[in-house]
């Protein structure tokens, strides 16, 4: 047959998707990359880099928390060796990043805290036999966010209970418990599940009990926005309900100009016809106080949802600020 030879098409480059190297960042990333995978057919290349808040072994309080695990990754995109990174909601400072953005937040994981104690033991149960040993149900966690709701429990059950605050891995806090060198862990359930380790929750604490950290639970996509073909791609893994609480979340958290690692916890649900419920707790780590408020209202899923969704959260955050939530945070983090 006369002709040119036909040529075979250059397979398409990978996608470079930029994650931290802990454990659960590799699931979580693992996970986006395959559902990256089958939306675009490119082939999906993980990248691991070192945060400062992975390298660091202060307490995150004392490092600010605010972008210790995200601004490592940011530079990375834009400074274009990598295409898209995965986050942590939580961890993502509020204040929008120049040159990024965020893409998508897929659908939300459980938003629930979880206990992980000794012997499989509820909250109760643990505090309970250790009052009968003489002795406080020591529970460790690095959030003064828990550490305040778990003893303003405490302080109103007249409960004997010490946090103890600790860093590192999953393993290395499950391994506390392991070793008995602690009673029990807090950690996101989330992340459990995500690992595959919900089979060690003891008992999934409830927002009746304990708020989780506005974004708990959800994962956030960013890219470069002058990549508008892959910001338009990754658009389709975004979850429009769970973008909008959060959205409304991290205003609360914006408003009272706090850090991840500050006493602050939010949680938006959704309601009958598109209603969405914020609650909203300040409070100090020793659980001496504790400033819990909620307000609700309509939301319509168009363009503004978002903006409708912020409305509520600085509402929320301006109520609680006009109660004393500043004082109980202690300084603000700017």
């Amino acid at each position: 047959m006369n002709g040119q030879p036909l040529t075979e098409q250059a397979p398409a480059a990978a996608l470079r998707l930029g994650t931290r190297r802990s454990a659960l960042a590799m699931a979580q990333s693992g996970m986006v990359a395959r559902e990256v995978i089958r939306l675009t057919g490119r082939p999906v290349e993980l990248v691991e880099i070192t945060t400062y808040g992975d390298t660091s072994r202060e307490a995150l309080a004392q490092i600010g928390g605010t972008g210790v695990f995200v601004s490592a990754l940011r530079d990375a995109l834009l400074e274009g060796r990598i295409d898209f990174a995965v986050h942590s909601l939580k961890d993502l400072p509020t204040a929008a990043p120049e040159g990024l953005a965020l893409a998508a937040v897929p659908a939300r994981e459980d938003v629930r805290d979880a206990l992980v104690a000794a012997e499989g033991l509820a909250l109760d149960e643990l505090v309970e036999k250790l009052a009968g040993a003489g002795r406080p149900a020591r529970i460790g966690t690095g959030s003064p966010r828990r550490m305040a709701q778990l003893n303003a429990w405490a302080r109103a059950r007249g409960a004997q209970l010490e946090t103890v605050a600790i860093r590192g891995n999953v393993d290395t806090r499950i391994g506390y418990v392991s070793a008995g060198e602690l009673d029990a862990v807090v950690l996101a359930t989330a992340g459990l599940n995500r690992l595959g380790r919900s089979a060690e929750i003891s008992q999934h604490l409830d927002p009746e009990l304990m708020i989780p950290a506005p974004g708990q639970g959800a994962l956030a996509i960013e890219c470069a926005a002058a990549d508008t073909d892959l910001t338009a791609a990754l658009a389709a893994l975004d979850h429009a309900p769970t973008r909008v609480a959060v959205a409304a979340e991290r205003a609360l958290l914006a408003t009272l100009e706090a850090g991840c690692s500050a006493p602050v916890a939010a949680l938006a649900t959704w309601g009958r016809e598109n209603e969405l419920q914020l609650d909203g707790v300040v409070g100090d780590p020793d659980g001496t106080a504790l400033l819990k408020m909620s307000a609700n209202g309509p939301i319509v899923l168009d363009e503004t949802a978002e903006q409708q969704a912020r409305a509520l959260g600085h509402a929320l955050a301006a109520r609680l600020l006009d109660a004393g939530a500043a004082t109980l945070m202690g300084e603000r983090a700017r």
